[in-house]
């Protein structure tokens, strides 16, 4: 491993100059302030493009129907200036309500939970006992938008959003999963992201793995086990555990 002192302060002024919205982003695939296009479009042919409006199609069916899902996970980030891997584990909730989107995300080490409700999504660290508000505001559409990449989201919103190409199949814990490559339509999303992996299985129409590649060379790569599709989830699950004494702070200024 590099641990070379000047990569690592490269690494550390970085992070502490990352938009809030960005480092939000990492704990969850959520992005603030993202803008997205509206015209469709694929980047496949023939047989492919056949395959990909398949797996599209059958993304809809089960956005259509889906209620609720709950996963674990492990999110793997890799920071390519000093040649190191950071994992993260624990366990994801989404529910829709109607037109209303939750999703909680409890990290086990060190402990965290992310959650996203009301338009807001708030960081709870135990440990602390500190709580941070991010407000997505005029964002809230496309903060869900990447909340449901892959899980409960339509297959063919998709395409508003990204160009898409079909990559083929690959076995995933056993099953088969189409691969889809998404390169965002628009520079300010390719500026964080050049481009983003989904290994759908197209039964469920949900992810078992995605990865985001930024342009740096970074990337994050999150796998999903033991995924539970319209079961029903109780309304503790989206509560944060906050305590009478926890500390409400501000989110760091860009």
């Amino acid at each position: 491993m590099n641990r070379d002192p000047q990569n690592w302060g490269v690494l550390n002024a970085r992070r502490k100059n990352i938009e809030p919205v960005r480092v939000v982003f990492l704990h969850f695939a959520v992005a603030l302030g993202l803008l997205f296009s509206a015209v469709a479009s694929v980047a496949a042919q023939g047989d492919d493009a056949k395959a990909l409006e398949k797996v599209l199609s059958q993304m809809d069916a089960a956005a259509a129907n889906f209620k609720s899902a709950q996963a674990d996970f492990v999110w793997e980030q890799y920071f390519k200036v000093v040649d190191e891997h950071d994992s993260q584990k624990g366990t994801i909730y989404y529910r829709k309500n109607g037109k209303e989107l939750q999703m909680m995300a409890d990290l086990t080490d060190p402990p965290k939970s992310v959650l996203f409700s009301g338009g807001k999504v708030q960081v709870y660290e135990p440990k602390i006992d500190r709580l941070t508000p991010y407000e997505a505001g005029k964002n809230r559409e496309a903060v869900e938008s990447f909340l449901v990449l892959g899980f409960g989201g339509s297959g063919h919103d998709l395409l508003k959003s990204f160009d898409v190409k079909y990559l083929g199949t690959e076995t995933i814990d056993g099953l088969t999963t189409a691969k889809l490559e998404l390169t965002p339509k628009s520079e300010r999303v390719r500026n964080m992201f050049a481009k983003i992996v989904l290994w759908i299985d197209p039964a469920r129409g949900i992810s078992l793995q995605q990865q985001f590649f930024e342009p740096s060379g970074d990337y994050r790569l999150a796998k999903y086990s033991n995924i539970q599709v319209n079961q029903k989830i109780p309304d503790s699950a989206f509560k944060l555990k906050t305590t009478g004494n926890t500390k409400v702070v501000a989110p760091p200024k860009s």
